[in-house]
């Protein structure tokens, strides 16, 4: 007989996350010869903007995994919006995820009141339009090829 239960479990999500693994593995060449090379792992990339008095003002937060950068986070501070640091920032690290890690394509998601445009103006492509997520706002997955 079989029971749900609900909760955070780490021990249990590891198991989840391995069975996961091995049955994307079975179910996928593509995936099956990532196994065992460094483009399995995912490793976070960061890049900072720093301003000798402020502090921080800016910042990206990523990840490489399978020759892709994944964009999680690009902010800057409104006091220094529009002067093309966001496009710097973004520019490292695609430079690092592509020569550094042989990352062939970037993706990233983004709402409809954050910054598609500008990702649009850095050669990103729409690959999806995600309507009221959250109720009311759209998300939008973008892509671009970094060789």
């Amino acid at each position: 007989m079989f029971r749900i239960e609900t909760g955070v479990d780490k021990e249990r999500f590891a198991l989840l996350l391995a069975g996961l693994q091995a049955s994307n593995a079975a179910a996928s060449p593509v995936i099956r010869s990532l196994r065992g090379t460094p483009q399995d792992r995912e490793f976070p990339l960061a890049v900072w903007l720093l301003e000798r008095t402020e502090g921080l003002v800016g910042g990206l937060a990523g990840h490489t995994w399978g020759r892709w950068l994944h964009v999680n986070h690009l902010w800057v501070s409104e006091a220094h919006q529009g002067a093309g640091l966001g496009a710097q920032l973004l520019a490292e690290a695609e430079r690092i995820a592509r020569d550094d890690r042989d990352c062939l394509n970037s993706r990233v998601e983004t709402w409809d009141f954050q910054a598609p445009g500008f990702y649009r103006n850095q050669g990103y492509e729409v690959v999806s339009v995600i309507p009221d997520y959250p109720e009311g706002a759209k998300e939008f997955t973008l892509t671009k090829k970094l060789a």
